[in-house]
């Protein structure tokens, strides 16, 4: 029992110096990566109830594990060229899935559920309601920072609201900046580059 208590921190510093070791190699490009955005933008949605085109503002957030697979959470406020005071808001979150390899021009698709809140006329009376909404879209890169949201298309589908269902749709546009420094498309890797 002495020996393994006397020979375990030799066996800790042999693991640790073993964890240290890497085989270095110089990558061909420095590939894209996880990162995470957020951005604002504005909005145009033909309302549905009413029969109204609203406009507003959005704000969200992409977090994205691969350059592909991510996920986004999305809040859109619609009171504006309001009929009687209607007025909608959007609180959503779901998968965010870019379609082509990195480049500047990023197509994606996404699905999101969430809240629908919505405000009767006159102010009468408010609503909540659970909404589906899939959506496509362009972001343009300026550099490796910040980004363009060309247009963001999405058809909501609220399956419960109060006088059957409601299905919202409308086009966004805006802008973000990534919050990480890793670089959303591929560059050539400079000859010191190490791998972490």
């Amino acid at each position: 029992m002495k020996r393994i208590v006397l020979l375990l921190p030799f066996a800790l510093l042999w693991i640790l110096s073993c964890a240290s070791l890497k085989a270095q190699d110089i990558p061909e490009a420095i590939g894209p990566g996880s990162y995470v955005a957020a951005g604002v933008g504005l909005s145009a949605f033909q309302a549905d109830y009413g029969q109204r085109v609203l406009g507003g503002y959005m704000a969200f957030v992409d977090a994205h594990v691969t350059w592909r697979y991510g996920f986004e959470a999305e809040a859109r406020s619609l009171h504006y060229h309001t009929d009687e005071d209607v007025t909608q808001r959007t609180l959503m979150a779901g998968p965010h899935i870019d379609v082509w390899k990195p480049s500047r021009m990023r197509p994606y698709v996404k699905f999101l559920v969430g809240q629908g809140h919505i405000v009767f006329p006159f102010k009468y009376a408010t609503g909540n309601y659970f909404a589906m909404t899939p959506g496509a879209g362009v972001d343009f890169m300026l550099n490796d920072v910040v980004s363009i949201r060309a247009i963001d298309v999405e058809y909501q589908d609220w399956p419960k609201f109060t006088y059957g269902a409601l299905h919202p749709y409308g086009i966004s546009a805006g802008i973000y900046i990534r919050l990480n420094p890793m670089h959303k498309y591929p560059r050539r890797a400079s000859p010191g580059y190490k791998l972490r």
